[in-house]
């Protein structure tokens, strides 16, 4: 497979959607998606061989109605005849009908277990991965490429199998009419071939620009269109030049589909053409000397119908190599993202680890871990033991690793070297669930989802009953809050929980974390972004939370942290000072002067 390097080309950066669309796409590894759907593919190809072999019948029923019925008036011949091509047109539609319900079921079918396999796939994926990805792109993939495939999914197979049946059942009836006149019509298809090797590449590369220009739009929309995004844009005044942006991708757009139609059209034009000069070749052949006298009228006439129906299936043909090698930038984009190694991988033999049952007792031993791409590491040589039912503070200045050290605890990323165990479990080999289920994390952004708060609540834990969710919410001092809204606890909390203040939406964190009971609890600068009255308010619930659990906590307010067990001092990525509070005040070191 042909790599392109990170750098530049033709003066400008290669982007990795470009480095994308170079992949070569294995037409063997598209077919692999639809080897679970042999059954029904084998009875679509049956019914389009047996579709295909009856409509042949319709020339030969012609030509013995010019020939023999109307000539001699044999009524009798005549209606059955007629009654032949009725027939013959009555079955044809009806497995029609059959092989289109069958071939678009398993399109669908492919469809929907592409686009659960990506996003199952990239909800694997580290938190790494959606730090450096667009915000927008992600989503441009599942919808955009994938809606684009959905015509050669659904209809590729089936209309290669049709359109190739059909092909040759009127090639050999056109053989058996008049092998003269087949090596006539034969001349269509060097010309044919050579427009549509052209067209496809063309459409390849359309193709190809078209999705980049669709996945810029789509972040357009995600950043512009936001609450923040809107937020940012009325503050700063930059609406306008967000339409100018947007105007001048969709006006990108316009052009390349435009370009991508054009380029079937003026091909097909030729077709028309050539198809439409061969009748004509046909009549002219018909009176040569070689030919004059040998053939009936009706064996001329139905030669001629069938060479004109030959133009459909085969321009059909030619078309499905068009679709399916401009396909191959949609295929390409698709399987970059289904071949994302997993930074972050479940484990092969996963350690059995009771939530219900887990003691706490955290350890973080000689963890040393490096962000992909940065020289220097984020943490080094870090150990520390946290006993369950104790907590621990970590403080620093920003960027000494504080948050990178919470990160690991809760295994959005894995650390180079050492390990970090709970009850003696290394975190790489406990199940995402049952992580999940034994750490909490609060943290200073809060995420709430476009529902209610009910909804927002049972997110963490779906079969929390009314009453856990009331005695959540009442612990976390944010009951009284909710029922008193109009609608209380199905009151929506808008995108992104615009709805509720900052306190208000930490508190309801807080509540949906109550509910999961995890017996360690990570607080990342839970209070830093508060004013000091909701901060107090914010750290009840905390303290409520914290009870009795293992509770590491980042804070930049170093008076939360004041009470905790144990208070390490990090520069660096380096612990430089451990303690309680007034031990460290003692030693007047780094802690004291960050105190002071």
């Amino acid at each position: 497979m042909d790599r392109i390097p990170d750098g530049r080309r033709d003066g400008r950066t290669v982007s990795p959607a470009e480095k994308a669309q170079a992949r070569d796409v294995s037409l063997r590894r598209i077919g692999g998606l639809f080897t679970a759907h042999r059954g029904p593919l084998a009875t679509v190809v049956a019914i389009i061989v047996a579709s295909s072999i009856i409509a042949m019948a319709t020339p030969f029923l012609l030509r013995a109605v010019i020939d023999r019925a109307l000539p001699e008036r044999d009524l009798t011949l005549l209606a059955w005849l007629v009654a032949g091509m009725v027939a013959v047109a009555a079955v044809t539609s009806v497995l029609g009908v059959a092989q289109t319900w069958i071939s678009t079921r398993v399109g669908q079918q492919v469809m929907h277990r592409l686009r659960a396999d990506v996003f199952a796939h990239l909800q694997r994926q580290s938190i790494g991965f959606f730090v450096r990805t667009r915000t927008g792109e992600v989503q441009s993939r599942i919808t955009n490429d994938i809606g684009g495939m959905q015509a050669v999914v659904t209809s590729t197979a089936t209309s290669i199998a049709a359109n190739l049946t059909t092909v040759v059942a009127t090639t050999i009836a056109m053989l058996a009419l008049s092998w003269r006149l087949t090596l006539v019509s034969a001349v269509v298809l060097p010309p044919a071939l050579w427009l549509t090797r052209r067209v496809a590449r063309l459409r390849r590369e359309i193709t190809a620009q078209r999705q980049r220009e669709l996945a810029d739009l789509t972040v357009t929309i995600e950043e512009g269109l936001s609450v923040s995004g809107v937020r940012l844009a009325k503050t700063l005044g930059t609406g306008p030049a967000l339409v100018d942006r947007f105007t001048a991708s969709s006006a990108r757009l316009v052009d390349l589909e435009l370009r991508s139609e054009l380029a079937g059209r003026w091909r097909m034009a030729a077709m028309s053409i050539v198809f439409a000069a061969i009748p004509a070749v046909i009549y002219l052949g018909a009176g040569l000397p070689g030919t004059a006298g040998t053939l009936t009228i009706g064996t001329l006439v139905a030669f001629t119908a069938l060479q004109g129906n030959l133009f459909r299936p085969l321009m059909g043909l030619l078309n499905v190599g068009v679709t399916l090698t401009a396909s191959l930038a949609l295929f390409a984009r698709i399987f970059e993202y289904l071949d994302l190694p997993v930074e972050v991988a479940e484990p092969a033999r996963p350690v059995p680890l009771d939530p219900a049952t887990a003691r706490g007792h955290l350890r973080v031993e000689d963890v040393t871990f490096s962000y992909p791409g940065s020289d220097t590491a984020a943490l080094a040589g870090v150990s520390l033991d946290v006993p369950a039912g104790t907590s621990l503070a970590l403080v620093g200045e920003t960027g000494s690793g504080k948050s990178t050290l919470a990160a690991l605890i809760s295994r959005l990323h894995d650390p180079d070297a050492g390990r970090i165990t709970i009850d003696g479990i290394d975190l790489r080999d406990l199940r995402p669930a049952d992580l999940a289920a034994v750490v909490g994390v609060v943290s200073q952004e809060t995420y709430l989802l476009h529902g209610t708060v009910r909804d927002n609540l049972r997110y963490a834990r779906p079969d929390a009953t009314d009453a856990d969710i009331e005695a959540a919410t009442r612990a976390a001092r944010i009951h009284d809050l909710i029922a008193a809204l109009p609608d209380g606890y199905d009151t929506m909390v808008g995108s992104r929980g615009h709805r509720f203040s900052g306190g208000e939406q930490q508190r309801l964190a807080i509540a949906r974390t109550l509910l999961r009971d995890p017996r360690i609890l990570v607080l990342d600068e839970a209070t830093s972004a508060l004013d000091t009255e909701t901060e107090r308010a914010v750290q009840r619930a905390l303290d409520e939370l914290a009870r009795g659990r293992t509770v590491v906590t980042i804070a930049h307010r170093l008076s939360t942290v004041r009470d905790a067990d144990r208070i390490a001092v990090l520069d660096h990525g380096r612990i430089v000072e451990s303690g309680t509070h007034d031990a460290l005040l003692d030693r007047r070191g780094r802690y004291a002067a960050l105190v002071g």
